[in-house]
């Protein structure tokens, strides 16, 4: 049985309302069917950010993993694609990928090695740089959605948004954020 962090229930139920609850609701459900599927065994506690469950596994060869599931939706659809196109050049390694639910089987990463622990934000920002520099110099697969559509949409959903935004004198009074 694995615990569902709160943290992700209540940023699902927020984001995706009812699609989001019933996604975490069936979560220990999907995770137990991949770990017997995929013949993995659990190795540590789960993780997760806004939109996903990340949990530490070893494969029955001795493979240490990470299982992700998340909800499918048009931000997760591409990052199978993706990651497939880079095939771990400067960016984690697809393992197995399940096409109806989202789910993906990827490398472990370092999590010593992490960004936000490097001291000189300057030498951080840098290696994002030439991260991105290298991941879009290999060109998207047809179909895929793109930075420029993405903006567009944006776009045109600013004006519905404006009435949404507090009034100057309204924001001047809010701490900012860091």
């Amino acid at each position: 049985m694995i615990d569902i962090p709160g943290a992700l229930v209540t940023e699902q139920v927020k984001i995706n309302g009812e699609a989001g609850r019933a996604f975490v609701t069936g979560l220990p459900d999907l995770v137990a069917a991949f770990l017997e599927r995929w013949e993995l065994r659990v190795d540590g506690p789960p993780m997760h950010g806004v939109c996903a469950l990340v949990l530490p596994v070893v494969a029955a060869d001795g493979t240490r993993a990470v299982l992700k599931l998340q909800l499918l939706d048009e931000e997760s659809v591409g990052e199978p694609v993706a990651l497939r196109r880079w095939d771990g050049a400067d960016a984690v390694r697809l393992l197995r990928h399940d096409e109806p639910t989202g789910t993906m089987l990827l490398e472990r990463l370092d999590s010593h090695r992490m960004l936000s622990r490097v001291a000189d934000i300057h030498e951080a920002v840098l290696v994002i740089a030439g991260l991105l520099r290298r991941l879009t110099s290999v060109p998207a697969p047809e179909g895929m959605r793109e930075l420029g559509g993405i903006a567009r949409a944006m776009l045109e959903q600013t004006p519905a948004a404006l009435p949404r935004i507090p009034d100057p004198d309204e924001r001047r009074s809010r701490p900012a954020l860091r």
